[in-house]
């Protein structure tokens, strides 16, 4: 603190606050560009602890949001058969046979 300075009675610093080093307006074009500030529910919160975590997903989403997704408008050409189940080798032939 500045020796010079008397702090008054109505002063609410204290003295040990030293803003000396600091710099007037350091962050003054950060703030006039805007934040995106978020509050997450608490569950949320629980799965995403950083926000590095939560740019990750994010960025998946849109990325996912953004994919194409292919719908054919025409019915399929035939219908689904029933599979065919494998029948039984030569050899069992032959044996069932005697």
């Amino acid at each position: 603190m500045n020796p010079q300075a008397q702090p008054s009675a109505n002063d609410e610093m204290r003295p040990e606050y030293d803003f000396s080093g600091g710099v007037r307006g350091k962050h003054y074009q950060a703030y006039q560009a805007g934040t995106n500030v978020v509050f997450l529910d608490s569950d949320v919160a629980a799965v995403f602890t950083d926000s590095a975590s939560v740019n990750q997903a994010l960025r998946l989403l849109v990325k996912l949001a953004k994919t194409p997704i292919k719908v054919s408008r025409r019915p399929p050409n035939k219908a689904l058969q029933p599979t065919r189940r494998a029948g039984p080798t030569k050899r069992r032939r032959r044996a069932a046979r005697g």
